[in-house]
């Protein structure tokens, strides 16, 4: 497969998990300027790494929220709680995430995680 043809798969990939509309903003965020980081993002991230089959997507969601929420990264955060929703993952498999957060990377990043959960759960009609 040449880089166009992953790129494609990774952008196909990208706007099922998160919608048109999330994704077109974060394209364009940066302009010309950011093209060739959103192309590493949709080659590369998803469409090689989020392709490959050992891990389900629903478990490799809940993985991207515990690193995004332990890293300190509230926007990355939201996107992937919108994505483990969107891949099957549920309010209580999240919630699970968010504790071992609490215990392995501190009350306060879990505070600040809980927090975006709650209103991306809310925003899903979850809570």
């Amino acid at each position: 497969m040449d880089d166009k043809e992953q790129h494609e798969r990774g952008l196909k990939l990208r706007v099922e998990m998160f919608g048109r509309e999330a994704v077109d903003k974060r394209m364009a965020a940066f302009g010309e300027f950011g093209k060739p980081l959103q192309h590493i993002i949709n080659a590369y991230a998803y469409g090689d790494v989020w392709q490959r089959s050992a891990l389900p997507a629903g478990m490799k969601s809940l993985v991207m929220v515990g690193m995004m929420a332990g890293a300190g990264h509230p926007n990355e955060l939201r996107v992937h709680l919108n994505g483990a929703l969107k891949n099957g993952c549920t309010p209580e498999q999240i919630q699970e995430v968010l504790l071992l957060l609490a215990l392995y990377c501190g009350i306060p990043a879990a505070n600040q995680a809980h927090t975006i959960a709650v209103e991306v759960l809310r925003e899903h009609g979850k809570m």
